[in-house]
């Protein structure tokens, strides 16, 4: 059985999605948290590992790597583009019982990994998904609701949703 990998080229991302650019305008940290919390509902639901990677030039110093919602973020040494540590980890990642799937939009960034064996995903197609994964995890909010005895304090369906979120350690 292959493991699966999700490297999201973070800025990328950022940029392609609505609702995402939208946030960037008013504020980039606020962008990149509900970029990392997508990310963690896509983990939950897909059990990949997912990385995100953002570039340094926006975020100035030396390399770093934390955990957020259970999904990994590195942002890249100063002078090392996000394209350049993707590609890093793809070579460090990749083996035969590990499958790479890498979401940008940098058409030059998907021929390079592609030839290094990892599937291309770009910005509109996780963004897509990301929608079909939103509405799969409403579906199943409406059946545990619907199995579960009657509470005697009512809740509105996005409360639900919301109070299922965190049952799965997704802000």
């Amino acid at each position: 059985m292959k493991a699966d990998v999700l490297l999201v080229d973070g800025y990328n991302v950022i940029g392609a999605w609505e609702e995402l650019r939208r946030m960037k305008t008013e504020r980039l940290a606020d962008a990149r948290d509900r970029l990392i919390e997508r990310m963690a509902e896509y983990k939950a639901h897909t059990g990949w590992r997912v990385i995100i990677v953002f570039d340094a030039h926006l975020v100035p110093g030396i390399e770093k790597k934390k955990r957020s919602h259970n999904v990994e973020v590195v942002f890249t040494r100063e002078n090392e583009t996000a394209d350049e540590r993707i590609e890093k980890l793809v070579a460090e990642l990749g083996g035969r019982r590990v499958q790479i799937h890498v979401a940008t939009s940098d058409l030059t960034e998907q021929w390079v990994i592609f030839a290094q064996g990892a599937l291309r995903k770009s910005a509109r197609e996780l963004e897509i998904e990301m929608n079909e994964i939103d509405k799969l995890i409403s579906i199943k909010v409406k059946e545990i609701q619907e199995q579960r005895p009657f509470s005697k304090i009512p809740l509105s369906d996005e409360v639900a949703e919301k109070f299922e979120k965190w049952r799965r350690g997704i802000k």
